[in-house]
């Protein structure tokens, strides 16, 4: 088999600490991060958290995963039923070109519905997710099918074209179900 990118699950708050490791061992690892405002009732603070919470991405070939799931912290690799499965090389791509490009993110609920979109210009062109209006404000939708997780980002809306038209019944704000 060859080598892909597939989700690791972690224990709660291990996502450095196995990033680290999986780097120490000679693996390619993406932990995409962002930045998060903490508010205590003295002060405010901003530290840097993941996008995906409880995960971390990896290249590796599955048939020799062992030596991934035995460092300290690792659950398992995110798979259908007991087989691993590998994250979409179009996924990865458009999260390490928002991590690349230092663009503001923040998780999102996941999302199937709405209108596709890919970017035609810009520090993100050719990625393509899911276009949504929040506040007058546009955001690209990025999800991860196989986490079920999503990642949003603001964007101009001129940049963007349509891949295809939403489904019936939905509505292009925030995809919900139009009224």
């Amino acid at each position: 088999m060859s080598e892909r990118w597939y989700a690791i699950r972690v224990k709660s708050n291990r996502e450095n600490v196995v990033a680290v490791s999986l780097a120490g061992k000679g693996y390619q690892q993406f932990l995409p991060t962002y930045v998060a405002r903490r508010q205590w009732s003295d002060r405010v603070m901003e530290t840097e958290v993941p996008l995906f919470k409880g995960y971390v991405f990896c290249v590796l070939d599955p048939s020799v995963r062992l030596p991934v799931l035995t460092i300290p912290g690792v659950v398992n690799l995110v798979g259908i039923g007991k087989a691993p499965h590998p994250v979409e090389d179009a996924e990865i791509e458009a999260l390490q070109a928002i991590a690349r490009n230092g663009l503001q993110a923040a998780p999102w609920p996941f999302l199937r519905a709405g209108q596709r979109v890919r970017i035609e210009r810009g520090p993100l062109k050719d990625v393509e997710g899911l276009l949504i209006e929040v506040k007058n404000r546009f955001r690209l939708v990025v999800s991860v099918e196989l986490l079920q997780r999503s990642v949003a980002v603001e964007v101009d809306r001129e940049l963007v074209t349509p891949l295809r038209t939403p489904p019936p019944g939905v509505s292009l704000r925030a995809g919900v179900p139009a009224s």
